[in-house]
């Protein structure tokens, strides 16, 4: 993206100061020249008075502008003292600060930088063509004196060197500190610009991680609400249809479903512990489950209705909490959505391999042939869970039946202290 051009523009609150700067040194300009007259700055040559009082209105009225137009105030202001000085009007200071307020504002407020210094470049070198003339006119009035041609240093030569010093000073300020005002305001400006796009960025990432905790929240619920309620259902209707014939097996159906309402507890509450602290950090770790655990998801299931075998493959290693709680919740997702799609008489497989690579976790089941598959949240919530686990998923239907979910992490420091062996 281009960057945009670098502009000022000033403000109401700007403007009125302007105003009340071309006020006061009207009040001063006045003043001056009163004073200057009455002592005789020019002596018997000066102009009379109320040609001062014109020229404090021309050189300092445009500065209520100098901001809004600053070319044409510098202009006017720079004409105006060289006019006063030639025609000896008494009044010298408040016409040189004028002066020198215009110069600064051509380099602090003129976007067309080209212009800007074409202007001031005009302005200084008017001013010392102008001064040269009026040294070289003096030079020749007073070419006789004796005092004059007696050598390089005279005083007057030396009087002439001092005025040419302090006109460099005096031009060279005015244009050094107008060009720093620009840059100053230039980098300002771009000071702003970052903090504004450092603030929407930070509110696009707060969003986002708003919107990540919300998938998070959502997928915990999901996994813990469908398991535990899909458990306790099948085991509710299993206990009604023998509540009848065996009431001792309607019992132990029914204290299933009593502990597996107090799992679903226990884990939302460990997971509402955890949304309600800040920063996400509990006295308690949010999940105490790991891969071991999985064996008892089997015998639930095994309990809720669909036969499920367990086996451990290879040796097992340490497998970090984040990755065993995923790997869990997808073996407790599967076996969950088995159970609700796999139809009477299905039954299920669960392996946990270790190898030099990593774990995988594989879960197949029998059942209802799958067409094609149907993505879900459950579906969703699993690959987000190996995707956050920097592993895989993959799910497929099986020829005569039924699916397989396989989901693997890759475990790189494992690994590498099995080699180490």
């Amino acid at each position: 993206m281009p960057a945009v051009p670098f502009t000022r523009t000033p403000t109401a609150r700007e403007h009125r100061s302007d105003l009340l700067l071309a006020g006061v040194l009207f009040v001063g300009a006045v003043l001056s020249a009163g004073l200057s007259s009455i002592a005789q700055i020019y002596g018997d040559q000066q102009a009379e008075l109320w040609t001062a009082v014109v020229y404090a209105v021309v050189v300092t009225a445009p500065l209520a502008f100098r901001r809004r137009w600053p070319g044409i105030v510098a202009v006017v202001t720079a004409t105006a003292y060289f006019v006063a000085v030639t025609v000896k009007i008494p009044e010298l200071y408040v016409g040189n600060i004028a002066m020198f307020i215009g110069l600064y504002s051509v380099g602090a407020w003129m976007n067309d930088r080209r212009r800007a210094m074409i202007v001031r470049i005009a302005i200084i070198v008017g001013m010392f063509a102008w001064l040269l003339i009026t040294m070289y006119y003096e030079a020749i009035k007073q070419a006789d004196e004796a005092d004059v041609v007696a050598g390089a240093f005279s005083p007057y030569i030396a009087f002439m060197m001092i005025q040419i010093l302090l006109n460099a000073l005096y031009f060279g300020g005015a244009y050094y500190f107008g060009e720093r005002a620009w840059h100053s305001a230039a980098e300002r400006e771009v000071l702003e610009q970052r903090t504004s796009e450092l603030e929407r960025e930070r509110e696009v990432t707060a969003a986002q991680a708003v919107a990540l905790d919300r998938v998070r929240i959502a997928r915990e619920l999901h996994d813990v609400v469908a398991h535990h309620v899909s458990v306790m259902g099948v085991q509710a209707g299993a206990a009604r249809l023998v509540i009848d014939q065996d009431p001792a097996q309607s019992a132990r159906i029914l204290a299933g479903v009593e502990g597996s309402a107090r799992d679903a507890i226990s884990e939302l509450r460990q997971l509402l512990e955890t949304l309600r602290t800040p920063g996400g950090d509990t006295a308690e770790p949010a999940s105490t489950l790991t891969l071991d655990d999985i064996a008892e998801l089997a015998a639930a299931s095994t309990d809720a209705g669909l036969p499920t075998e367990y086996a451990v493959i290879g040796e097992p290693a340490a497998v970090p909490s984040l990755i065993a709680v995923n790997l869990y919740r997808i073996a407790q997702e599967s076996l969950t959505n088995a159970r609700r799609h796999a139809g009477a008489g299905a039954t299920a497989d669960v392996r946990v391999r270790y190898d030099e690579d990593g774990v995988e976790v594989e879960i197949v089941n029998t059942g209802r042939a799958v067409a094609q598959l149907r993505p879900g949240l459950g579906q969703l919530g699993m690959r987000e869970r190996a995707a956050a686990s920097g592993g895989s998923l993959e799910v497929t239907p099986r020829p005569l039946g039924g699916l397989r979910v396989r989901a693997r992490v890759p475990l790189p420091a494992t690994a590498d202290a099995r080699s180490t062996r």
